[in-house]
């Protein structure tokens, strides 16, 4: 359970986090915002808490593996990695632009701190589940985290990965999909109805949980419930807000990719920052 410092902690950090991904997406003109808005609380619990690494280090052995297959959230992940100290705050400003070790989707080979490279949708939890069955295999304790979007997993790619994870019991596989009910050009109820996402994990022997996915302290307690729960991989729904952060973004389709003017970057850091100083 979490102290109040630790949760005031995780609130800041993630919205510190969306503060740069917003800054970011507006210097470069356009990028894919919603998205990223909505998984800040996760890797903020992640970041701050949940996860071994060490930014000095970040292909040290030891670490958990974090695994962003909805690869085009990737300025979420750069912000918390800048703000964790893999590299320099001021680098942020570099994203999509020409050389840059920023680019529109993860990549591991360019960013410290990228476990995987990810952007075609789903092979990410294909890969989670290759570096977890790897894990077992050499008898090392290392957790792989793999987050997904919920439109993302409208790929058959995911439901292979599912059955595989589960017959193999991975239970040092923890997944997570951001259900904001949103992707690219509609809800997803509209465009491809995935019912219930927990129960459709726990029926391919998965242990399943569904919580609130912008309280810090839930997404905490789901995460050491998954990690006492042994013989099987866990899936952790999160239920969120695409845009989360900023009344404009929230909760809208076209916030999925867009830009912000000059006059929105400072009414969306002027609402993040009013909510830290609430904190």
């Amino acid at each position: 359970m979490l102290t109040m410092e630790q949760s005031k902690e995780m609130k800041v950090f993630s919205k510190r986090v969306q503060m740069e991904v917003v800054k970011m997406i507006a210097n470069v003109g356009v990028g894919h915002l919603g998205g990223s808005l909505s998984i800040t609380d996760l890797l903020s619990v992640l970041y701050c808490k949940q996860l071994k690494y060490d930014p000095k280090n970040p292909r040290w052995e030891g670490r958990d593996w974090v695994v962003l297959s909805k690869g085009h959230a990737g300025p979420a992940l750069y912000a918390t990695l800048a703000l964790k100290g893999f590299m320099p705050l001021s680098q942020l400003a570099t994203m999509n632009r020409p050389h840059t070790q920023l680019p529109s989707h993860a990549d591991r080979v360019r960013t410290p701190g990228v476990d995987m490279t990810c952007g075609s949708l789903g092979q990410g939890g294909s890969a989670a589940a290759g570096i977890a069955l790897g894990m077992k295999m050499n008898h090392k304790d290392n957790y792989v985290y793999v987050i997904f979007g919920d439109g993302e997993i409208d790929e058959g790619q995911v439901w292979e990965m599912a059955l595989f994870a589960g017959h193999r019991k991975l239970d040092h596989l923890i997944a997570f999909v951001d259900s904001n009910k949103l992707q690219l050009d509609g809800s997803t109820d509209e465009i491809c109805c995935l019912g219930d996402i927990a129960a459709k994990f726990a029926d391919f022997g998965w242990y399943a949980q569904s919580v609130d996915g912008h309280d810090v302290a839930a997404i905490d307690e789901a995460i050491d419930r998954a990690k006492a729960h042994t013989g099987s991989p866990s899936m952790i729904v999160l239920n969120t807000i695409k845009g989360n952060g900023w009344s404009k973004s929230a909760n809208q389709v076209g916030s999925h990719s867009r830009g912000l003017t000059p006059d929105e970057l400072e009414e969306a850091l002027s609402e993040m920052q009013a909510a830290i100083d609430s904190y």
